[in-house]
């Protein structure tokens, strides 16, 4: 049994060794590709329908072709069913624009096996650095070619900010904004606790829209938590009771020091994680 399973829009499950994307694929040449990273668990696909809603506004705000979302669903189902095991997969979906020159866009679903990196995040939790996005929180509402709260490929500055978190003994990073408030981190949605209110960023501060945000809040009452949403700096980080990165395929991670302070949990992280739908 393979631990990697590929498919392709238009031709079904290929070989994942198989050659797959042309030299001059702009996804490739210049990162003009959406994305959605879906948790597939014991053969369940969670959030499916939420993550093709946010991958048809992202193609959308990119100008790519509207995905055919029958297609999709097929496409993703094949993988999920080749998988066929039991635990957890991380299913990747991506829609670029194509081979240059051409009007055709390309797309794809890959499943691999859930990194063990990832798996030690949620038992241990990330320390983070706070790091400059250099614009300010409404940037990208006065400028929308931004991108803002756009699930796009190009990650370069993300990873940037990752490298240099990583050469400073921190694991990962949260984005401020110029004008001091807390955006998000490279691959995940900020929350913390204030006593038991859980809390995150506003969309509108340029943010990706979180899916698994979104099934933290609509569980918070069932784990005993209220939910709200506001604005934040990284004082009110530092005095919250705890403190998550939370995605998609990892869940909610505890994170245990920013810029080098040691950052408790308050107990919490079990409760938080289980809203997320994990354990």
């Amino acid at each position: 049994m393979s631990d990697r399973i590929l498919g392709s829009l238009g031709a079904g499950l290929i070989d994942p060794d198989a050659p797959l994307l042309r030299a001059d694929d702009l996804g490739v040449l210049r990162g003009d590709a959406v994305f959605e990273g879906v948790r597939l668990h014991d053969g369940t696909l969670d959030a499916l329908d939420a993550h093709l809603a946010r991958l048809t506004a992202s193609a959308t705000a990119l100008d790519l072709p509207a995905p055919d979302l029958p297609a999709w669903r097929t496409l993703v189902g094949q993988v999920a069913d080749a998988w066929g095991r039991a635990g957890e997969a991380a299913i990747r979906l991506v829609l670029t624009r194509g081979v240059d020159g051409g009007d055709e866009p390309t797309g794809f679903v890959f499943a691999a096996p859930i990194p063990e990196s990832t798996l030690r995040q949620r038992r241990d939790g990330v320390r983070v650095v706070t790091l400059s996005r250099g614009v300010t929180s409404t940037s990208f509402v006065d400028a929308p070619w931004l991108l803002g709260g756009v699930k796009s490929t190009s990650y370069a500055v993300n990873m940037a900010a990752l490298r240099y978190a990583h050469a400073r003994d921190a694991e990962d990073v949260i984005f401020i904004g110029s004008d001091g408030l807390v955006l998000e981190a490279p691959t995940a949605t900020v929350v913390w606790a204030i006593g038991e209110t859980l809390c995150t960023p506003p969309p509108s501060v340029g943010i990706l829209d979180g899916i698994t945000v979104q099934t933290v809040f609509e569980n918070a009452a069932e784990h005993g938590f209220r939910t709200k949403i506001m604005k934040s700096t990284v004082e009110d980080l530092h005095t919250a009771n705890g403190v998550w990165l939370v995605s998609s395929i990892r869940g909610a991670v505890a994170v245990t020091t920013i810029d080098g302070k040691d950052r408790p949990d308050g107990g919490l992280t079990k409760r938080v994680q289980a809203a997320a739908g994990l354990g």
